[in-house]
Formats: structure tokens, C-alpha cells, sequence
């Protein structure tokens, strides 16, 4: 709700944190835009059994969340090209060169937390409704 109200580079929450030059709330959207595909990815691969070893399907999550991290940042950049010059607020790079490669860093980091946090719980869960 409240990256609905304001653009990415005036929410007031992150403004200066950490000593920060820049609003850094895009990066936590980022964050979560690996996390949360990493889980429904993981459920799709494991119930429609499309990848057996572990290794493998880790592999195939992260580069499905990569892939959708990707889609989203072309979505911006052509967003950007047809609103002209409104482009930086609603991209929020606020003059840092490396965003779309950060924040694609960030999903990719998110992936790898959810598949490290969540992997055992969510093996249980699955185990309990097949049981």
C-alpha cells in the first residue's frame, strides 16, 4: 500500500537509512520478487514432479525467479521509454547506474533465502498432505 501512494524514491521510511543516498524501498520489493516466486516455483516443480534431484530443481528456481526478476526490469525499462519524462520516478534509480543489475541481485538473493529458509518446512508440509 504504501509504494501505491508514493513513487518509489519518496517513501518516507527509507529515507537516509543507513546513511543511504538514495531510497532503497525498490530493493526490498526486489528482495521479495525472488523470495516469493522461489516458493510457488518450487511447489509447481515438486507437485507436478517435473525435477527429481534437489541440486537440479534448486537450479531451475533460481532461474525461474532470475528469468521473472528480468521480465519485470524490461517491463520498467519500456514503462520508462513510453512515459518519457517521468521515467526516473517510477524506475527509482534516482541516478544510480547499477539498479536494474542490483536489483536483479537482490531477487537472486531472495530466492536463495527462501530455498534456504523455507525448504525443509515447506518438504514437511508437503509430506503431511500427501500423508
Amino acid at each position: 500500500m504504501v509504494g501505491g501512494h508514493y513513487t518509489y524514491a519518496e517513501v518516507p521510511l527509507f529515507d537516509g537509512l543507513f546513511g543511504a543516498e538514495r531510497n532503497n524501498y525498490d530493493k526490498v520489493g526486489h528482495f521479495f520478487q525472488g523470495f516469493v516466486p522461489a516458493l510457488l516455483a518450487r511447489e509447481i516443480l515438486i507437485r507436478k514432479q517435473v525435477v527429481a534431484g534437489k541440486i537440479w530443481r534448486g537450479f531451475i528456481i533460481i532461474s525461474i525467479c532470475l528469468a521473472f526478476s528480468a521480465f519485470y526490469e524490461l517491463i520498467e525499462w519500456w514503462v520508462a521509454i513510453l512515459s518519457g519524462e517521468d521515467a526516473e520516478a517510477f524506475l527509482g534509480t534516482q541516478g544510480y547506474i547499477w539498479d536494474t543489475q542490483s536489483d536483479m541481485a537482490l531477487a537472486l538473493v531472495g530466492a536463495i533465502v527462501s530455498l534456504l529458509l523455507l525448504s525443509g518446512t515447506h518438504d514437511r508440509q508437503l509430506r503431511n498432505v500427501a500423508g
